[in-house]
């Protein structure tokens, strides 16, 4: 741990937080002093206070103790550039258009790897009105089911949420083209183009 980037953070959130050293200090229980000593890097807080920053300032602790909250990446929000997060835990589902840090039930979780379907593992998609159709063989079991499908385009996500011991099917506006993709825990995350 880096005092001196520590320090130079943790001035930077107290500003931005708009707090003087004061009310930052009796936010902590400690004295003026003590923060004006941190943000100097002479010393840095006592391992006690960090999660209490993290809070009051909502940044990652991780992050906070490195020093360093670079920003991300401008990645002009392609919808088909998503990145996907699924929970082991509770199952739920979260997506971003660029780079992030996501935890869910006290886990940080990896981003998932789309990965092409092959031929048999592939969704059927049938032009009905101006829909899509879609349809699936997956077992949709409890232990294993399909639980969201998505049509990206380049401007657009659409999520449909599916339900064990449901059929996997489900309809999606029509458009041009896109990327059509979906979920189970065994097979991780597959894509098909459209």
């Amino acid at each position: 741990m880096d005092n001196t980037k520590l320090g130079s953070l943790i001035r930077a959130l107290r500003r931005e937080a708009g707090m003087t050293q004061r009310e930052l200090a009796e936010a902590l229980g400690v004295t003026d002093k003590a923060v004006s000593k941190w943000e100097r890097g002479l010393g840095c807080p006592d391992v006690s206070f960090l999660p209490q920053l993290s809070r009051l300032f909502g940044v990652d602790l991780e992050k906070l103790l490195q020093g360093d909250l670079a920003p991300n990446e401008m990645v002009g929000g392609n919808m088909k550039k998503m990145t996907y997060y699924a929970c082991p835990v509770c199952g739920g589902l979260t997506f971003c258009t660029g780079a992030a840090e996501v935890s869910c039930c006290g886990r940080k979780l990896a981003p998932l790897e789309p990965r092409k379907a092959r031929e048999e593992e592939k969704l059927t998609v049938e032009g009905v009105e101006n829909d899509w159709y879609v349809t699936g063989d997956h077992p949709m079991r409890k232990e294993d089911y399909v639980s969201f499908v998505a049509f990206a385009t380049g401007d657009r996500l659409q999520v449909v949420k599916q339900y064990p011991e449901w059929d996997l099917q489900t309809r999606i506006p029509g458009r041009n083209h896109g990327m059509l993709l979906w979920y189970s825990q065994k097979q991780g995350l597959l894509y098909q183009l459209v």
